[in-house]
């Protein structure tokens, strides 16, 4: 198969860029094999090697990336893990009882699996924290979203706390909140930093990272074999780990939607900012509405910034039209000064955007496609930790293991497929703009 299109993503990959530069990249320049051979390092990538070091500890893992590690989605997301259903299709992102049980011991056992690799490769809090979120609600309607989350909480068993708009205000030094919904068992990271790290603790003799290698074609001869621009790599079994870019290789065409969601980061605060804003140095909040505006405090490498994201638009290109970036960043800035009125005159140093894959029916794509290929793709819109999933329970059905958690991902059904390209565009671009007005204050 001839890879149809290769990864573009919009904007600079902010997180990236405060940390230290990274050595120079080794890109594929030879024609070799591997035992093992995953295409995309980002969270599901680096999951799955690692879950095969563990599995098949003396084989060769070879994994290839199009760009830099920490450059493409993974090192784009606002940093959250979160371990509770967030279905971005509700009101209020909880589903039925049983299958949101069953989601929330999956996405726990992923972020276990990302401790583990903190721990392991000696990454600093910064980069990984089990801090917990909070749902901020801007309006009654968000106070009510929350209310109805935390009766489904109730009734899963799950600790919550609700908080007024006096402990919002302390926490976050804004009064632009009315309360809030504090879950302790979100894992905050800085997204580039973690993946990055991931990635330097994993390679060693017997796992190999080419970054700028971007596969052109994917072919099997018996093995399977890779191409490309400078290189080839032959491989009898081979995990793909490109989420939406499923597509590109030719699997569930006309199955997966392709969004992008866009962020922009200040410069870093001076201290008279810092000393007028006031608050907590580090949180980290979620709209009460899906379709809201999700708002991040760092401190840190790079110093004190705060983050915000809002704005979805539905590309079935796969590519972000630039058109939008103004009108996008007009957005933030109105939701920025909206919630922040005492700093005002602080600019964004950063803008970008990162592409989501969803589903119809919010299933991944976790299974055998063909002989020796493996799918662990369609993240919906939560690549940190269903990506982290998806890497661990590919790795698991490609060597035979077997586990709960992959059990319940080989019975989900397949993606829904879309109606008609046209149909598609227009509908998700109705719903996504009437659901950004509809979130008012919370957006």
């Amino acid at each position: 198969m001839r890879v149809k299109q290769l990864p573009k993503d919009p904007g600079p990959p902010a997180w990236a860029q405060l940390l230290h530069d990274a050595p120079p990249a080794q890109p594929l320049e030879a024609t070799t094999t591997t035992d093992w051979l995953i295409i995309g390092a980002g969270f599901a990538g680096l999951s799955a090697a690692r879950r095969l070091s563990q599995i098949c500890p003396t084989d060769q893992i070879t994994i290839l990336d199009a760009t830099r590690v920490g450059h493409g989605p993974a090192g784009r997301n606002s940093g959250f893990m979160i371990d509770l259903p967030h279905d971005l299709a509700s009101e209020d992102y909880g589903g039925a009882l049983d299958a949101d049980i069953a989601q929330t011991a999956d996405n726990r056992r992923a972020i276990d699996f990302a401790a583990d690799m903190a721990q392991a490769f000696g990454l600093p809090e910064e980069a990984f924290i089990r801090s917990g979120k909070i749902n901020g609600a801007a309006s009654t309607k968000g106070h009510a979203h929350n209310v109805s989350y935390a009766k489904h909480l109730s009734q899963m068993n799950e600790p919550h706390e609700m908080l007024d708009a006096a402990q919002m205000r302390a926490i976050t030094g804004t009064d632009y909140y009315q309360g809030g919904l504090f879950t302790p068992g979100t894992a905050m990271i800085q997204p580039a930093m973690y993946i990055m790290g991931c990635a330097n603790g994993l390679r060693s003799n017997r796992i190999t990272i080419h970054e700028n290698s971007p596969v052109t074609s994917l072919s099997r001869d018996g093995d399977w074999t890779a191409t490309t621009p400078k290189g080839r790599i032959s491989a009898p079994k081979v995990i793909l780990a490109v989420n939406g870019h499923l597509n590109s290789f030719g699997h569930d065409t006309g199955r997966l939607m392709h969004v992008h969601t866009y962020a922009s980061m200040t410069r870093a605060l001076t201290e008279d900012e810092c000393a007028r804003l006031g608050g907590d140095p580090i949180w980290g909040l979620t709209p009460a509405d899906p379709l809201g505006t999700t708002v991040r405090r760092i401190s840190g490498t790079g110093g004190d910034r705060i983050i915000i994201r809002n704005r979805f638009t539905f590309d079935p290109s796969l590519e972000a039209d630039p058109k939008r970036d103004a009108r996008i960043a007009a957005d933030h800035d109105a939701a920025f000064a909206a919630r922040f009125p005492m700093l005002k005159g602080v600019n964004m140093e950063f803008r970008w955007g990162g592409r989501l894959c969803l589903s119809r029916n919010n299933v991944q794509v976790i299974r055998e496609l063909d002989d020796g290929l493996f799918s662990a793709c369609c993240q919906n819109g939560l690549g940190t930790v269903k990506g982290t999933l998806a890497g661990m329970l590919a790795a698991e059905l490609a060597t035979g293991a077997t586990s709960d958690a992959l059990a319940r991902a080989l019975s989900a059904p397949a993606p829904r497929r879309l109606p008609p390209a046209p149909i598609a565009k227009l509908g998700a671009d109705i719903r996504l703009r009437w659901g950004e007005w509809r979130a008012g204050r919370e957006f």
